[in-house]
């Protein structure tokens, strides 16, 4: 294989990208800052809950990969030749060697320990010998492997907290892969809906489920509906506040309402922002981010 190196100005990266993905037959393209590690380079993603920078870096380096050195060479004589190719220029075409990409991919995810006997294992490793609880886990589009600090507080806390009487429902909302679903299933849920925005999500979250023999309700967050003994959402910040009275509506007495996706600096604005409903607490931290959790009291009383 063949990687044809491209130096393509912000303007130009998504056209030249498409058209290296659907005319001129490249396998796969990735985007680099083409200044990176010098004084000109620019952040292109902002903190959590801020808005980005800017739309793209100012140059960029788009590799694209071809099955051989003729064909990278054809698209790169094409889009050299279009009109609108002004500051586009040929870095370079790499022969690539052949690799086995699923075993070295693979090679990145590595068993969790979220407590000495509950673990997050990917599907192709064994467990290790002292887990008792196991969520097999195959990395996709959703998000929530069981590596980002913030799955792993929830994870925690689900298994710190789980009750003698089981939870009887509990809802995930926003539930990207389902890790935080099937861990309240494993826990003794007896019934556990898992709902996201994305349905790439919702079809991710089911299969993992299903992987894992657990039995969770997988939907769009329409389907959410009444009280539930626990609701756990991990998304970010910005959202968790909009958010706010949607979930504090849907935790009935006696509940537990967990969020995470915060920032050690945003507490204050979260508490804020549930203050009409809940008084919420700074229950975790870890690598500077931090898990909220609060209460419902009482038979028809307010949360705390």
């Amino acid at each position: 294989m063949v990687e044809l190196q491209l130096l393509v100005p912000e303007a130009a990266v998504e056209a030249v990208s498409d058209a290296l993905i659907d005319s001129l037959g490249a396998l796969s393209v990735s985007v680099e800052d083409a200044d990176a590690g010098t004084d000109v380079e620019r952040a292109l993603f902002g903190e959590p809950g801020l808005p980005a920078p800017g739309p793209g870096w100012q140059r960029s380096r788009v590799l694209a990969l071809f099955g051989d050195e003729a064909a990278a060479t054809t698209a790169a004589t094409l889009l050299l030749a279009q009109p609108g190719a002004a500051g586009l220029s040929l870095q370079g075409l790499v022969e690539v060697p052949d690799k086995d990409w699923v075993r070295i991919t693979q090679a990145q995810f590595e068993p969790v320990a979220i407590t000495p006997e509950f673990w997050i294992v990917p599907s192709w490793h064994e467990a290790p010998a002292a887990a008792r609880r196991v969520i097999r886990l195959d990395p996709g589009l959703a998000f929530g492997t069981g590596t980002h600090p913030t799955t792993r507080m929830c994870l925690r806390w689900i298994a710190h907290h789980a009750p003698a009487q089981p939870w009887p429902r509990v809802l995930d909302y926003g539930c990207g892969s389902g890790i935080l679903a099937i861990a309240a299933a494993m826990h003794g849920a007896l019934q556990v809906d898992a709902v996201d925005i994305d349905p790439a999500a919702v079809d991710a979250a089911r299969a993992n489920a299903r992987a894992n023999g657990v039995a969770i309700a997988t939907a769009l967050p329409d389907a959410a509906q009444g009280g539930y003994a626990l609701v756990l959402a991990n998304i970010l910040a910005t959202p968790l506040k909009l958010l706010a009275p949607l979930l504090c509506s849907h935790v009935e007495a006696g509940g537990n309402l967990v969020l995470a996706g915060i920032l050690e600096r945003q507490a204050d604005e979260l508490s804020a922002a549930y203050a009409p409903w809940c008084a919420l607490a700074v229950a975790d931290r870890e690598d500077g981010w931090i898990l909220m959790t609060a209460r419902r009291e009482g038979a028809a009383g307010a949360m705390a």
